[in-house]
């Protein structure tokens, strides 16, 4: 995806997208959504304002006047936001996805870029969403999950399992770990997070065991000498994020614990959910375990010290489980 010079955009929208990329660090992805959301805004303001009369799909905003955007109003928002909802038949997650977008748009417009006076979105009112509890494993069925990775034929597999469920990762942070960023003396590791921040990742015995049992077929493969990816495909080639979460399905369906909606990523708030119950680990361990910019369920910010981390992940209940049955391949 690179839609930061697009011909297709009006110059503040390309202009916008490169400063989430360069100077907000944001992810690809994330870019991605934001564009898609306001892309469709601005359609929709277009079509409002021309009545081309084509689907809001076939619009073109390529030559969207500067002064359209001046013109914009929280009545254009909430009418906006109506048309999701009432046409497009947006949930309330979508919809508030949107507002995110647009805030971020206007606060961009206003302050970064000033091309507008007043940012239309701080007068809207709407209700936050309710957070639905995260999906995750229990003790059995993560310790289940474990002993159907260990009977596979595959040291990898089973550490990738391993390290989702103890360290609590992100997907696109297991797949991007170079063998260079595992140190074994101080049984960490490093990790590259959101907004290219890296954060050290401790790694307790299960981890420590089954990282070194894959590193013995890993590096004994003379077909993957150059390559430094920790986790390689059958190509020989740094693992895809599909592959992984392929194989989490795959291992969950064997151990009967697929349909219950678990991904990787809900594998990450099952470590995080047993070292809070079992851990002796507290919501700001979990903030900076995780890597992430705060807790939803809480206002505290606070930097604590490595050592609780890592007594968080010891305490794992998971941590002294080690492969005693996966074949060598």
């Amino acid at each position: 995806m690179n839609n930061y010079n697009s011909p297709e955009n009006p110059e503040f929208l390309n202009e916008y997208l490169v400063h989430m990329k360069i100077v907000k660090l944001l992810a690809d992805r994330t870019i991605e959504e934001y564009y898609t959301d306001i892309r469709l805004f601005l359609r929709y303001i277009y079509e409002n304002n021309h009545n081309t009369g084509k689907q809001i799909s076939e619009i073109d905003i390529r030559d969207m006047n500067v002064s359209e955007i001046k013109n914009i109003s929280v009545s254009d928002i909430y009418n906006f936001i109506f048309y999701t909802s009432d046409e497009r038949h947006n949930k309330d997650r979508a919809r508030y996805r949107k507002i995110s977008s647009l805030r971020s748009f206007f606060k961009y417009m206003e302050k970064t870029a000033h091309i507008i006076e007043k940012d239309p979105t701080k007068d809207l009112d709407v209700p936050v969403p309710k957070a639905s509890l995260p999906k995750f494993l229990s003790l059995n069925e993560s310790l289940r999950l474990l002993e159907t990775a260990d009977t596979a034929d595959s040291k990898r597999d089973y550490c990738i399992i391993t390290l989702f469920l103890n360290c609590g990762m992100r997907l696109s942070e297991l797949v991007g770990i170079d063998i260079k960023d595992i140190d074994f003396y101080e049984n960490r590791l490093k990790v590259l997070g959101k907004r290219s921040k890296e954060r050290m990742v401790y790694l307790n015995q299960a981890c420590v065991d089954a990282l070194q049992k894959y590193l013995v077929i890993r590096k004994n493969n003379p077909k993957a000498a150059d390559e430094p990816a920790l986790f390689i495909s059958n190509q020989n080639r740094r693992i895809s994020k599909r592959r992984v979460q392929q194989i989490v399905e795959e291992t969950l369906q064997k151990a009967n614990l697929d349909g219950k909606g678990i991904t990787t990523h809900k594998l990450r708030h099952t470590a995080a959910t047993l070292m809070y119950q079992y851990g002796d680990a507290d919501v700001l361990t979990l903030k900076e375990l995780l890597g992430h910019a705060n807790i939803a369920t809480t206002e505290i910010y606070t930097h604590l010290n490595s050592e609780s981390v890592r007594n968080a992940v010891e305490n794992n209940p998971l941590s002294k489980v080690k492969s005693d049955k996966a074949k060598d391949k």
